[in-house]
């Protein structure tokens, strides 16, 4: 069974503009290899040992990235007023009073520190395919809690 991984367009050009960053890296990793290794003996050549093993990070990092790519499910998003993937959504937590702001991403595009939220995290099931306006319990790890959709964009 293949599992496809649901994506933003932004997300999935996120992706492909890493590949080609890391691409345009490896010749230059290639070339520092290949002067570790003319120094000679490989069995005490640290040089040698770290660029080989940080060339296998890259080419590791692309298989990945190429297979995210490969399984990538697109999202568009609609005009439906329900939250949903590739969706600015504000937020005001109980006990809080100050509104937060996340877009909802693919698990792969999730990053707090960006203000992402995967929409299968707890909190993005909680609001998902809801309006502006409710008010959801998020079933979290650390307890629940709730939260109102103050906004969707």
């Amino acid at each position: 069974m293949v599992y496809f991984q649901k994506m933003t367009p932004e997300g999935y050009q996120e992706i492909k503009d890493e590949i080609a960053r890391l691409k345009q890296d490896r010749p230059r990793r290639v070339k520092i290899l290949q002067a570790a290794r003319a120094l000679g003996d490989l069995s005490e050549n640290t040089e040698y040992s770290e660029a080989k093993r940080d060339l296998g990070h890259l080419d590791s990092r692309l298989r990945y990235l190429d297979k995210q790519l490969k399984y990538a499910e697109i999202v568009e998003t609609n005009e439906d007023g329900l939250v949903d993937l590739g969706k600015l959504v504000s937020l005001k937590f109980e006990d809080d009073d100050e509104t937060e702001e996340y877009k909802i991403v693919g698990r792969m595009e999730a990053d707090l520190s960006k203000g992402k939220i995967s929409f299968d995290s707890p909190l993005g099931q909680a609001i998902m395919k809801q309006k502006a306006g409710s008010t959801v319990t998020v079933e979290a790890p650390a307890g629940n809690y709730q939260v109102t959709i103050v906004a969707i964009n």
